[in-house]
């Protein structure tokens, strides 16, 4: 039997987080030693495929990460984007529009900032904060959230028919473990920046952001989404890291041929060495 990839382990086909484990690790190392030694060799394999992806120039990658507050999106994107060279990333993250674009369509935004070929963009939260929070705070009619989802779909298909391979990562988190990492931040003075008071707000709608998470988890699956175990800070940087790699190892992308003659250039060099 073939072994399973971890986007087959993790591909959230059926959409019921009570059944999802949040220290849960469905595949993979059973410990953060084990997790460590295996994301410096995916690091080490993530670098030459990004630099193939660069010098093709012709696609690009956009890592989405969505989750409760502490679920490690900035994190991912230090431990696992961090991994290859950050000439060919792109990192844009996404907090309460400004009232200039809350004029605007909520997508206006998200085009602004999307990777260019031959990069990996990643997003730290991203459209989906457009439907999770309005549903949450009752800003917009359900008719309304509904066409929100249609769009994003729309929008995702557009982005693959482009050549932007998505990779929708749902960081999950329980309760309890965002409570310890919140008072972590109040007890350490160097991650009291990281502390926002309006995160006890959002805490207490729980539930509401869970049930606005299953419908747009549910309504926005064209593209698929990956749930990943998020209160093992190690197994969630692994996992996804893993996923980015398995999923750039499937593009496959090529450095292209040169568009010079090699022996001729070698040729030019020798004749007009200045050290001669």
């Amino acid at each position: 039997m073939a072994k399973k990839s971890v986007r087959e382990a993790l591909r959230l086909d059926e959409v019921d987080l009570s059944t999802l484990d949040p220290a849960g690790r469905p595949i993979g190392p059973r410990n953060k030693k084990e997790a460590a030694a295996d994301l410096a060799v995916t690091g080490a394999e993530l670098d030459g495929l990004q630099e193939a992806l660069y010098a093709e120039n012709s696609r690009a990658v956009l890592l989405v990460l969505q989750g409760m507050d502490t679920s490690g999106k900035g994190g991912v994107v230090s431990h696992v984007v961090g991994l290859v060279n950050p000439q060919g990333v792109r990192i844009a993250s996404f907090k309460k529009p400004t009232p200039a674009e809350r004029r605007q369509h909520f997508l206006t935004r998200i085009r602004k900032v999307l990777p260019e070929k031959g990069r990996i963009g990643a997003f730290d939260r991203s459209h989906y904060e457009d439907v999770l929070v309005p549903k949450v705070e009752k800003l917009l009619t359900a008719s309304e959230i509904r066409a929100r989802y249609r769009e994003i779909n729309a929008f995702e298909q557009e982005l693959a028919d482009s050549g932007v391979t998505v990779i929708k990562c749902f960081l999950h988190i329980s309760p309890e473990v965002q409570k310890e990492r919140l008072i972590a931040r109040l007890d350490d003075p160097k991650k009291h920046w990281k502390y926002n008071p309006a995160d006890i707000d959002v805490r207490s709608k729980w539930s509401k952001y869970q049930d606005a998470y299953t419908q747009a988890l549910k309504n926005c699956a064209d593209t698929p989404w990956y749930a990943v175990p998020a209160d093992r800070k190690w197994y969630r940087n692994w996992a996804v890291s893993r996923l980015l790699l398995e999923t750039m190892r499937a593009m496959d992308p090529k450095f292209p041929p040169p568009a010079y003659d090699i022996e001729a250039e070698k040729a030019r060099l020798i004749s007009n060495d200045p050290l001669r």
